[in-house]
């Protein structure tokens, strides 16, 4: 009995249902293909014609999932030829079994239709090979198809749709077999969106802050730098598109933020995301950086591949870590840390999004990195005005302030940056929680105050 027939059908969703019978023409499809190929590759009757003739079922807007990414993501036919394979054995596994055949002349598996086996699976398991077998047996030249297809920069496989797994060391990576992820197929199934990103093993995370823009507070030169970049990603595509400055600049934005902890550079990051609509992502330093050569780059690949397809903000939080001053190649560590840092800035310049690069230290950057950038954005500590307007902004609709606070007087009086006043808040709250109590005095302020700069060896007067 199929998955739409019996009961089934009649318990599940009716968009459920339309989604699964997407699906199963989609892979009924590839079974008249694959068909088509062995046929003219083997030249049995019927050879002459070809299976790029052979129409994939049509496709329209709302009627799947499936359907849906399809058209927003325009993918030519070998590109559904290649999901098409890797849902089959989650769909039909049965629309495989032609590749079971035997080679007549050695009694044994074409080699050329790749495909591993597995004692508790039955089925054909398709690989990199069983693809570029579909695409080029019967044209050669189409074999450039199948590796872009397979190229970790594809749609298909930076969105995480589709994988194809590592080979054991001296086994040809077509070799690896060839899926689609649990989570997509989750997807085209149920509708239940899945972001990958968010994965556990994904070296980027998102960053978001329940603040709004009208509470970002930088000193006015500060705040004009940041409002060129906030220009850009509102106005960026008009600029390169309307005005074709396409024609004369690369693509993407890249900025430096650098300056004191604690002086928002992480929030205005969270912010110019929030305010034009885009999502970013924090790169993850320690899920990145490897101790194994070409390690750290494959996992910074992950992250610029996926983002290429989304207009994310790539947020490098202490980023000389990976974008430091190059030194003398002295020895193989030298030269792959060289290494890496070509390699960054290669992928940096070719990304079309935008990258924000935060250090506490300018200096610490390689020059090479920073000529590159268009904005270099030097968040210094907020002066009297600031400091006033950021604690004001700390305690509203928190606490209460007590007749002997003067937060203009703390503000003169005391040089500190927003984080730390956020810091400061937060031990006075507490203090007043325990006095059962909102109200915030003047001592309390002192007190937390003091605490705060004893992180930094200072003294309070």
């Amino acid at each position: 009995m199929g998955l739409l027939e019996g009961e089934f059908s009649r318990t599940v969703p009716d968009h459920t249902t339309a989604n699964i019978l997407a699906l199963y023409q989609e892979v009924d499809w590839l079974t008249h293909v694959i068909s088509q190929v062995i046929c003219s590759y083997l030249k049995q009757e019927g050879h002459e014609e070809h299976w790029i003739d052979i129409e994939p079922p049509p496709v329209h807007p709302g009627s799947s999932h499936y359907a849906d990414i399809v058209i927003e993501w325009k993918l030519d036919i070998y590109e559904r030829l290649a999901l098409a394979l890797a849902m089959a054995p989650a769909i039909r596994p049965d629309s495989l079994d032609l590749f079971f055949g035997l080679n007549g002349m050695i009694d044994r598996p074409f080699t050329e239709f790749g495909g591993v086996s597995d004692r508790t699976y039955s089925g054909f398991v398709p690989t990199g090979q069983t693809l570029n077998f579909l695409i080029s047996a019967n044209n050669p030249e189409w074999h450039a198809r199948t590796l872009s297809i397979l190229s970790s920069q594809h749609r298909l496989m930076a969105e995480q749709v589709t994988e194809l797994l590592p080979t054991e060391s001296g086994i040809p990576g077509l070799a690896g077999v060839y899926r689609l992820t649990e989570h997509w197929l989750n997807y085209f199934v149920t509708g239940e969106q899945h972001r990958p990103e968010l994965s556990s093993s994904f070296p980027a995370h998102p960053l978001d802050t329940p603040l709004d823009w009208s509470e970002l507070v930088l000193e006015h030169s500060v705040m004009s730098q940041i409002e060129e970049i906030r220009a850009w990603l509102s106005y960026g595509h008009t600029l390169m598109h309307d005005w074709q400055l396409a024609h004369k600049v690369k693509p993407g934005y890249r900025a430096v933020f650098f300056g004191p902890p604690g002086t928002g550079k992480t929030l205005t990051a969270a912010l110019l995301g929030k305010s034009t609509g885009r999502q970013v992502y924090r790169v993850d330093l320690s899920m990145v950086v490897s101790k194994y050569i070409g390690e750290t780059e494959k996992n910074l690949s992950r992250v610029f591949d996926a983002a290429s397809y989304k207009d994310w903000i790539l947020f490098f939080d202490e980023g000389d870590a990976l974008f430091g001053k190059r030194t003398e190649a002295s020895s193989s560590n030298d030269r792959h840390a060289n290494q890496l840092t070509g390699y960054l800035l290669q992928r940096i310049e070719d990304f079309p999004g935008t990258v924000i690069v935060a250090t506490n230290l300018k200096r610490n950057m390689d020059e090479a990195f920073t000529r590159r950038f268009q904005n270099m954005v030097h968040f210094t500590m907020p002066g009297p005005e600031e400091r006033l307007q950021l604690w004001k902004n700390a305690f509203h609709n928190v606490c209460e302030l007590a007749d002997d606070v003067e937060l203009k007087q703390i503000a003169n009086n005391y040089h500190l940056a927003g984080g730390q006043i956020i810091n400061v808040l937060r031990q006075c709250a507490l203090t007043a929680i325990r006095r059962n109590e909102r109200t915030v005095y003047h001592q309390d302020l002192v007190t937390s105050i003091r605490q705060e700069f004893k992180k930094d060896n200072k003294l309070v007067v």
